[in-house]
């Protein structure tokens, strides 16, 4: 049996996803991203980031349906490794109904999720749902976008139905949602991490995701040209928040996420000394460096080794062996 099988069992079998979800929402910029995807599974032997193709805020007013059809016409040339998504527009949009027809109609084999903004409560996730089991689509799992302190207080409810995969923090509409009570600095690179409003909303989605086996995704950066801003942003929400994944909205971006996710080489070498060590021994308990180890925190170290593999990290012989095992 993998480690995956032994020690991911109900209190840390969350699905793992890529680490980086990269939005784009003008068909030149999406072209690109996608382009950029292919070029990089190529690199590193595995999908690292998701590419999201925007319909909500990618879509000029009064042309959604052109916009639509674009994105699916984008999204079907995708490779097969490619893992590529859309978002659509909230559930109470004039377009909704017909995003859902057209695209979760035509991509539901293509697409690795949809992403559905502004989610206030439960009601709008069996909506949503609803709306895929009519276009057919009944296997597509939903992503949804928290924006407004309704929706923090939901949160440990929407991540608790089994078709949401995902929860993402919306920065910009969180704050906006306040009435002005919440500065503008609230949304900066900075501000974002020193405001309590919002961090407790981050950290409520958080722990919301992790009560449910969900993934939780932290929100942009705005200032996209600035490397030392988005590393930072990235390395506290993985170090301090508990978020497992982050959006993307410049591909300058990307790189900087997947090394702010991605465990050292120090911490791979002991994660793969330790899983080696237990799986020689069945999954026994263990004496490792003067430190008693058991399945308890084998499953930490096996999720460092699995974050690496998410990461395109390098790694040990002794550990590949393990994800050479492990069915795509």
């Amino acid at each position: 049996m993998s480690p995956r099988q032994v020690l991911l069992g109900a209190q840390a079998g969350g699905r793992a996803l890529p680490v980086c979800d990269h939005y784009s929402g003008v068909e030149v910029r999406m072209r690109k991203s996608l382009q950029l995807q292919a070029e990089m599974i190529e690199e590193f032997g595995a999908c690292v980031f998701d590419v999201t193709l925007d319909c909500e805020d990618g879509a000029p007013v009064g042309g959604e349906a052109d916009h639509a059809a674009m994105v699916v016409a984008l999204a079907a040339l995708a490779g097969d490794r490619a893992r590529v998504a859309v978002r659509i527009h909230a559930v109470d949009h004039p377009a909704f109904d017909a995003d859902m027809a057209v695209i979760a109609g035509k991509l539901s084999r293509h697409l690795s999720h949809i992403m559905i903004p502004k989610v206030e409560s439960v009601a709008d996730v069996i909506k949503a749902e609803q709306a895929l089991l009519a276009a057919s689509a009944g296997a597509l799992p939903l992503h949804v976008l928290i924006e407004s302190p309704l929706a923090v207080r939901n949160a440990f409810d929407i991540a608790a139905h089994p078709r949401v995969q995902s929860l993402s923090f919306g920065l910009m509409d969180f704050v906006s949602a306040h009435g002005g009570a919440i500065p503008a600095d609230g949304m900066s690179s900075g501000g974002q991490f020193r405001h309590p409003l919002v961090v407790r909303a981050k950290l409520e989605i958080a722990s919301a995701c992790h009560a449910h086996g969900k993934v939780p995704a932290h929100c942009v950066v705005t200032e996209f040209n600035d490397i030392e801003a988005i590393t930072s942003a990235a390395r506290y929400a993985a170090r301090e928040l508990g978020y497992s994944r982050m959006w993307s909205i410049h591909p300058n971006q990307i790189r900087p996420i997947l090394a702010a996710f991605s465990p050292n080489e120090g911490e791979i070498e002991s994660a793969t000394k330790i899983i080696a060590a237990a799986a020689r021994s069945d999954w026994a308990p263990i004496s490792f460096e003067g430190k008693l180890h058991d399945r308890a925190s084998y499953r930490y170290f096996w999720q460092v080794l699995e974050r690496a593999h998410q990461t395109g990290r390098a790694l040990p012989v002794e550990a590949k062996v393990f994800f050479e095992a492990i069915p795509a």
